[in-house]
């Protein structure tokens, strides 16, 4: 056994064990932890509205010299520096701190300019090795004065050096930025506002102590979050102002937009407070599998640094969009609820604090903060005169000082030699003492005594401040007024009294529909009786529904309509192309229109070719109903009346074969009792009965129509109904452009009875006896009652109204007429629709 363990053997060791209550032993240490936590970290002081580690970050960054017209740094270099001297904590939490300061998404008016990847609304920020920060603008008002002893300062941890108390916030920090934090048994959250309002309340309440909380709410109506959005409801809000606690609602700012010609979606462009748009995608995504969420086909997120937030949610057509919304913001966090919980440190006691409470304790700490300054610099002034007052005595007896200095042993004597013979201070002796001999010219006393002047002045104004509270206070909210021209920008965030949801732009609400819980939008637009409207200069639209009015007849000033198709709104149409193709079209992608003065309004109409989406080698000729038996004419004379059955799974599929570079001229709705009309190029016209054509299907080629001659073409194919005949049909044929005094042609209008009846494949008989010098039509048409002209701008011309004969001549045109349409009988609705052809009245197209 070695020496050591015989000592260790040898020695008496006296066992010394306290007995101590647990309960009360858990009971003081977890008051201990709860003080620390609530005072040292997780809490906003009210006067700066700053956690600790944030004002010492915000300090510290000062110190360093980090101000915004200087260059970044590291930021772990920032986080180093206030970890070592003043917040004894780990890194993360200073930087995490240092972020969220940073954060123009966070924080109203962000008080660290940060260089790098600070993080997003979904992504987290860069480490701190990676990102560089200097002091933002803003955080020079908050930290401004500090050294002159305008608050007080503390020891820090281990006492080596001193920090700032509270900082000198020469804004109202906690309620322009808010606050977040959970502390042990409580917790604190407070929304941002906007500064130039909350200045205003500041200083309405400085001017007037006494001010209830309505006049201060009249400058503060709510909330300002730094992502905009909208505040649906402000009950919550007025709860928060007067007892420290309520719950707004907070939702995304949405708009209905046309992202193609058929296609609708809600575009937003702002989202509830520190919600991102990638948790936004995930809960609809959620939501569409799980069959909460319907009506929406793709969700796209065009959200870029240059142009800000852009989700676009694309629509399915037959959807009501303010369904769909409404549905949106009940199961994702479109619509947020933000709960308000003011609590902050007051005298270094957590107070639950409203509005005015809140603005009280920033007012008394801020005309605290200017009296010290004030205080402050008074004194320095009167220190500063003080020397000036003795150094001009000095200059004005500076013989006689010189001597007394020469004649002294000591600087000690010299000091009371000068103390005794000019009735100086200790201290103006020894500057006097100090002086330069620089400083004995007669400029340096022009100087002194011009800087004498101007001490006496601030001096005198600075005392006046002290002197009285109104001054004191006027000085206060003119440094607020300095802060909003600096910094106070726009509200982003809209107010929204009612919580009920507000319809889109350019649309109806939904209709409301009792379900098992509370009543809500009808998901689903109805399918309700409507026109769509093709124009001759092809415009597309439907209207909102099918009055009785628009089947009035009227004569259109602005354009022609091409195509009247009586359907519903949750139901297709067809496109026919020229070239023998057939497109589907669903009428609800339509945009919709209302009419006015018995005609829809053109103006809310879409390029049809856009719409549909027509290559550029694909002309749209006209639209057709997709439940009648139509009839197609083609330039080669060639005509098929082509069964309903199209394919239900295909958007696009062939109506007619033809060949060669034959196309289609026209084709319209036929019922059995209707004719056809064939008008050629030389002015050929055959009319011939619908019923002896057999409908054909899909794949078919027609049969032979009209006997055309190899240099003649077919221009116009009709079909005339039986309404329509009824009403007086008509013939409209305008020949080409000649020589002399008709340079824009003849034109001649008959009566569809003047030309006899002839079977298919047969050669037409003469409708216009050419002048000389013309020899070929450039336009014409049938309809009933009265035909309409117009140039391709849509400008109305005007045609004759008396009727000529058969093989008659035309009238000579004074004005030139590109487009041609005319008065008919609407066609038979839909069976859902019930009403017969005659029932549906005239309309001019």
């Amino acid at each position: 056994m070695s020496r050591d363990q015989d000592s260790l053997q040898d020695a008496d060791f006296t066992e010394n064990i306290i007995d101590i209550d647990v309960a009360s032993e858990m009971e003081g240490s977890f008051l201990e932890y709860a003080y620390s936590v609530i005072y040292s970290r997780a809490l906003p002081d009210a006067r700066d509205g700053l956690k600790p580690v944030q004002r010492r970050i915000l300090y510290m960054m000062a110190q360093m010299g980090l101000r915004p017209e200087r260059g970044h740094v590291k930021s772990s270099r920032v986080v180093g520096e206030v970890m070592g001297k003043l917040h004894p904590h780990g890194d993360s939490a200073i930087y995490d701190a240092m972020v969220r300061l940073a954060q123009s998404f966070s924080l109203r008016l962000p008080l660290v300019d940060g260089h790098g990847n600070f993080g997003s609304l979904d992504d987290g920020p860069a480490a701190s090795r990676y990102t560089e920060a200097k002091l933002a603008p803003a955080a020079l008002a908050m930290t401004t004065n500090l050294d002159e002893d305008v608050v007080d300062f503390v020891p820090n941890y281990d006492n080596s050096q001193q920090q700032p108390e509270v900082l000198p916030a020469a804004f109202p920090n906690l309620l322009v930025n808010g606050a977040s934090g959970i502390a042990v048994g409580m917790a604190t959250n407070m929304a941002p506002h906007n500064l130039v309002e909350v200045v205003g309340a500041t200083k309405h309440l400085i001017q007037n102590p006494d001010a209830e909380l309505s006049e201060l709410m009249k400058f503060i109506p709510g909330p300002d979050l730094p992502s905009g959005g909208i505040i649906a409801g402000t009950k919550g809000i007025k709860d928060a102002y007067k007892t420290g606690r309520g719950i707004f609602k907070t939702r995304a700012k949405v708009a209905l937009e046309k992202v193609s010609a058929r296609k609708t979606a809600l575009v937003v462009t702002e989202l509830p407070y520190l919600v991102g748009p990638e948790k936004v995608i995930d809960r609809i995504k959620a939501g569409v599998t799980a069959k909460k969420l319907s009506g929406i086909a793709n969700v796209i997120d065009l959200t870029d640094r240059k142009n800000g937030l852009k989700l676009v949610i694309e629509l399915k057509s037959g959807f009501n969009p303010n369904s769909v919304l409404a549905a949106l913001y009940k199961h994702t966090p479109m619509e947020e609820s933000f709960g308000i919980n003011n609590v902050a440190l007051v005298n270094g006691q957590p107070l639950t604090l409203g509005l005015k409470e809140m603005l009280e304790v920033y007012v008394d700490h801020r005309l605290n903060v200017v009296r010290r300054r004030t205080e402050h610099r008074l004194a320095k002034r009167r220190e500063r005169l003080h020397l000036v007052e003795g150094l001009l005595i000095a200059i004005l007896n500076i013989d006689e000082v010189i001597q007394i200095i020469r004649g002294a042993d000591q600087a000690s004597q010299a000091r009371e030699r000068l103390m005794l013979a000019f009735d100086l201070t200790e201290t103006q002796a020894n500057h006097i003492l100090e002086l330069r001999l620089r400083q004995l010219t007669k400029y340096s006393r022009i100087e002194l005594e011009a800087e004498q002047d101007e001490l006496k002045a601030a001096i005198a104004e600075l005392e006046a401040i002290l002197a009285s509270d109104r001054l004191l206070r006027e000085l206060v909210c003119a440094e607020l007024d300095e802060v909003v021209e600096k910094f106070g920008d726009e509200r982003r965030t809209v107010l929204q009294r009612s919580e009920d949801l507000a319809p889109l732009a350019g649309t109806t609400p939904a209709a409301p529909q009792k379900s098992a819980g509370k009543a809500t939008g009808a998901l689903q637009i109805a399918d309700d009786p409507c026109f769509v409207v093709l124009t001759k200069t092809g415009l597309i639209v439907r209207t909102a529904n099918r009055s009785t009015e628009f089947t009035q007849p009227r004569r259109y000033k602005h354009d022609l309509i091409a195509a009247v198709i009586p359907t519903s709104a949750r139901s297709e149409v067809g496109a026919l192309l020229t070239d023998g193709t057939m497109l589907r079209v669903p009428v609800i992608d339509l945009p919709v229109t209302a009419i006015t003065d018995h005609a829809p309004r053109f103006q809310d109409a879409v390029n049809a070719n856009d719409f549909i989406g027509l290559a550029k080698n694909e002309t749209l000729l006209t639209l057709v109903p997709l439940d009648q038996v139509l009839a197609m004419g083609t330039t080669s004379g060639v005509v098929k009346r082509l069964s309903p059955d199209y394919p239900l799974n295909r958007d696009r599929w062939e109506a007619i074969t033809l060949k060669g570079a034959d196309t289609l001229v026209g084709a319209a709705a036929c019922p059995d009792d209707a004719e056809l009309v064939f008008i050629t190029r030389n002015a050929q016209l055959l009319r011939t009965e619908a019923e002896k054509i057999r409908p054909q299907g899909r794949t078919a080629g027609g049969v032979a129509g009209m006997r055309v001659a190899e240099s003649d073409e077919v221009i116009h194919f009709g079909v005339v109904t039986a309404a329509e005949r009824a009403v007086g049909a008509r013939v409209v044929t305008i020949t080409n452009p000649v020589s002399g005094d008709a340079t824009h042609g003849t034109v001649k209008i008959t009566d569809l009875n003047d030309f006899p009846l002839r079977g298919r494949a047969t050669a037409g008989i003469r409708a216009h006896r050419f002048l000389k010098g013309e020899d070929r039509l450039a336009l014409a048409g049938t309809g009933a009652t009265t035909m309409l002209g117009s140039t391709k701008a849509g400008v109305a011309r005007t045609l004759p109204l008396e009727l000529a004969g058969r093989d008659a001549s035309g009238i000579p045109l004074s004005h030139k007429i590109d487009l041609l349409a005319g008065t008919v009988v609407a066609p038979a609705a839909t069976a859902k629709d019930g009403k017969s052809a005659g029932e549906q009245g005239t309309l001019e197209f």
